[in-house]
């Protein structure tokens, strides 16, 4: 009997220990919390001591950078359980936006401010990225709402946007001349505007002389397609009107490009086959010798005429002795030709 109460006692000293220590390890923290209380608190009391307060946040899964090292703790710990505490984004703050830019602030904000300063960069990882004009243009004028927060996801079609902009166009009449409403098949997205650089006419490049103020300067009855390329189309007025060399008179190419460039104001003009079916003047001795036909043909009626005396002045009498015995040999051009082909 006697050793029966002594176990019973054993028991319940055992019972009772588990309960003290039970109650003396209890914290307001939470079972799982293992930060030793001196991090923050002193024999002063359970507040926390600033002056051995050694706790280190950036250690865990929410460094506070930014405004968050500046934030009340209570703010964001509204209990002393702090692992109930949530990292996401949205459990403190509220979402302006209304989940149309997804739930991670940090893709656009920064810690230290709401402002967004790039916006640009970031729009480059969307599906329409900031190029050209678009860079320049608020937010609302795309992404309309009561808020202007909400940035719903829009059409990327350029009509979606710009359908007043191609049916008040006039010249030319996008609408009547039945053109693409994709604005890129005609417009440079890279541009600061409709015009000027910002169109695409490449299939016709509108370069140096070609580059006209307006379309109708060669689309002048309203048409823009079907136009011929060909140079004589445009300009037949300049090439009937030429008298220095006579185009019409001797039977020149209509081919602008056979003796011209694009260059503004027709120079230099280069007539290449010169020198493989009359005589070498782009190469050879004569190269860079002469600036004008005329120089050679002063008869600009009639190019098959041409003098050599203009630049190689000789006396007649001194050629006719040196020439002297020579086959075929008389004092003219043609027979200079005949014998001096350089």
């Amino acid at each position: 009997m006697k050793n029966y109460k002594i176990r019973i006692l054993l028991v319940a000293i055992i019972a009772f220990s588990v309960v003290l220590i039970s109650w003396f390890k209890q914290t307001p923290h939470g079972d799982n919390f293992k930060i030793s209380c001196n991090v923050c608190h002193s024999s002063k009391g359970w507040h926390v001591d600033k002056e051995i307060y050694s706790f280190d946040h950036d250690k865990t899964k929410m460094p506070l950078l930014g405004q968050h090292a500046k934030t009340d703790c209570k703010l964001c710990h509204p209990t002393l359980i702090f692992s109930e505490a949530k990292t996401e984004c949205t459990a403190c703050h509220k979402d302006v936006h209304e989940s149309t830019v997804g739930q991670e602030c940090k893709r656009c904000h920064s810690s230290n401010s709401w402002l967004v300063e790039n916006i640009t960069q970031i729009h480059q990882q969307s599906r329409f990225p900031l190029i050209g004009v678009h860079a320049t243009v608020e937010c609302s004028q795309c992404h309309k709402s009561e808020t202007f927060l909400r940035f719903e996801v829009i059409s990327t079609d350029c009509f979606n946007c710009h359908s007043n902009d191609y049916n008040a166009t006039t010249q030319p009449n996008h609408a009547a001349s039945g053109f693409s409403t994709r604005c890129d098949d005609c417009h440079n997205v890279y541009s600061n505007g409709w015009q000027g650089d910002g169109f695409n006419h490449k299939f016709f490049p509108l370069t140096q002389g070609h580059s006209v103020s307006t379309c109708v300067t060669c689309h002048t009855n309203g048409t823009y397609s079907g136009l011929s390329r060909e140079c004589f189309s445009c300009h037949q007025t300049d090439y009937n009107s030429t008298s220095n060399p006579n185009h019409q008179t001797l039977n020149f190419q209509t081919v602008c490009t056979d003796c011209h460039s694009t260059r503004p104001g027709w120079n230099p003009a280069n007539y290449k086959q010169h020198d493989s079916q009359y005589f070498r003047i782009y190469s050879g001795a004569h190269d860079g010798k002469w600036s004008s036909c005329t120089e050679c043909h002063a008869n600009t009626n009639d190019y098959s005429i041409f003098s050599c005396l203009g630049c190689h002045a000789h006396n007649k009498t001194s050629m006719d002795r040196e020439h002297q015995g020579k086959s075929g040999y008389s004092y003219t051009s043609e027979a200079c030709l005949h014998c001096h082909h350089r």
